[in-house]
């Protein structure tokens, strides 16, 4: 055995064994996009992954695009590249700042990130703990409308909300709307707003001595906010195929550094800071909201037992003030349920009554009916009797003009005479 191999001893191989078990069950990452319809979310996230991840199906109603409040809608794509399996959760918020009163339009946001931290500190506490899907959001890009003024108080607001909960990555929308100092100057305006206002957005990493990996995040940290154009349209320019938007003056690149930073913005969510993105959550966001959880839980327990009760005792009168409070919903219930049954006896009660009102009357009436029957054949009888009467008295008194007439005692000439040759 030479020395080298002597020398060697294996524990190097470890990151090869790492990347084998990774690939093997594959990666799971959530996105979570906020922001005002119109400024094409949906669009961007298509460019973003390759994909269509939205498909458009017809054109959507005024409620479709205008929803009364804000909703929460995910949508899973399972996403393969180069054998890497990657399960993609995306988070959109339509609804959000469309309404007239847009205020606490952001709290469905916010009780959606406190239930996904909320589900995962439940099965990390499980006696019998397993591999649970992580659903926990790793990063929400906040789409900025481009007016050129800066932050507006909603997004102000909503930023503050979140930015002690997810990775905020602000997000300059439709940014071939401006021009280039244009768009300097607008990204200047919300860096200051977002200053002034303490909101703390995600920021890259510092890898130490790799100075490759340092001038990448100086150019990412430079580029903050990202300006983007989202496209899927395949349009020529220069004799290249290229995706972006066509323009009397030319067309928008969408993956032109020069014309916007949606090459950028990729890069630093899928290709280098994904996994960044998904410790700070865990390390920080996470760990904030295990911390103030097991806080409160722990002071709540603390104030019982300072004040002289013993957790089996409290243990037991919450028991009792739940059984209390189930049997008085119980109660409430019976009483309701008796109501409902009362009610239901009066109305059938009511129909019977009606339906005896409306059979007597009918009954009436039928008598009544049969009443003037009755008298009009008895009429018709009376009638029918002095018809013939008065028939009997008219042949009579025809009976009588005949014998009249033609008396019995006289016959006609010609007639009783015999004829001398009969």
């Amino acid at each position: 055995m030479s020395g080298r191999e002597s020398d060697y001893v294996g524990f190097a191989n470890l990151p090869n064994q790492v990347f084998r078990k990774s690939v093997q069950r594959g990666f799971e990452f959530t996105l979570m996009v906020v922001g005002q319809s119109g400024l094409g979310k949906s669009t961007l996230l298509n460019s973003l992954f390759l994909t269509d991840i939205y498909t458009e199906a017809g054109y959507p109603t005024v409620q479709q695009r205008f929803p009364s409040t804000t909703k929460i809608q995910s949508s899973v794509a399972a996403l393969t590249e180069g054998g890497v399996r990657l399960k993609l959760t995306l988070v959109d918020t339509p609804g959000f700042g469309c309404q007239v009163d847009n205020s606490n339009c952001w709290k469905p946001i916010v009780e959606h990130i406190d239930n996904q931290f909320e589900e995962y500190l439940d099965a990390e506490s499980q006696i019998e703990r397993r591999q649970t899907p992580d659903s926990r959001i790793h990063c929400c890009l906040y789409f900025i409308a481009p007016t050129g003024h800066g932050l507006k108080p909603l997004d102000i607001q909503c930023m503050q909300q979140l930015h002690s909960r997810v990775n905020i990555v602000p997000v300059i929308a439709k940014a071939d709307t401006m021009t280039p100092d244009e768009c300097r100057e607008f990204k200047k305006k919300v860096l200051e707003d977002i200053h002034a206002n303490s909101i703390q957005i995600h920021e890259f990493p510092d890898f130490g001595e790799d100075e490759e990996e340092a001038d990448f995040n100086q150019q990412m940290k430079e580029r903050v906010p990202f300006a983007v154009i989202g496209s899927s349209a395949l349009l020529s320019a220069e004799a290249r195929k290229v995706r972006g938007r066509k323009y009397p003056w030319g067309v928008a690149e969408v993956e032109n550094l020069e014309h916007c930073d949606f090459s950028a913005l990729r890069a630093m969510i899928v290709r280098t800071h994904m996994q960044d993105l998904k410790e700070t959550t865990h390390r920080k966001h996470y760990e904030n909201y295990r911390f103030s959880k097991l806080a409160s839980a722990a002071s709540t327990t603390s104030k019982g037992v300072a004040g002289g009760q013993n957790p089996l005792s409290q243990l037991e009168d919450e028991k009792q003030e739940h059984a209390k409070k189930m049997k008085m919903m119980q109660s409430e219930m019976e009483t309701v349920f008796e109501m409902k049954v009362n009610e239901k006896k009066q109305k059938l009660k009511d129909m019977e009554a009606d339906l005896e009102r409306r059979r007597e009357a009918m009954h009436t009436k039928l008598e009544k009916e049969q009443q003037e029957i009755d008298e009009r054949l008895d009429q018709l009888e009376a009638d029918k009797a002095v018809f013939e009467a008065q028939q009997r008295k008219q042949e009579q008194e025809n009976e009588a003009l005949r014998n009249a007439a033609h008396p019995k005692g006289k016959e006609k000439p010609g007639k009783g005479k015999k004829s001398i040759f009969s």
